[in-house]
């Protein structure tokens, strides 16, 4: 069964439930699960510092999340 069969069949049990308890944990359920889409609306300060960070990426200036926890390591134990 794919996706478009599936969430047929999802929707054709819903509308088949009555019991308003029930419905509304499945819609907390879907709420917890997939909350909407966000945009996100950034101002020209954020743009530029993700600029900065993805140049800095380009550019080979970064560290991988294992170093950096060797280095808070090396920090936390001095």
């Amino acid at each position: 069964m794919n996706t478009a069969q599936l969430k047929d069949r999802v929707v054709d049990k819903i509308y088949g439930i009555n019991d308003e308890d029930y419905l509304n944990a499945i819609t907390k359920i879907l709420d917890t699960s997939y909350p909407a889409r966000q945009i996100y609306h950034l101002n020209g300060k954020q743009k530029l510092r993700i600029e900065l960070g993805r140049r800095q990426i380009s550019e080979g200036d970064h560290i991988s999340n294992e170093e950096l926890e060797k280095e808070e390591d090396k920090w936390l134990n001095e």
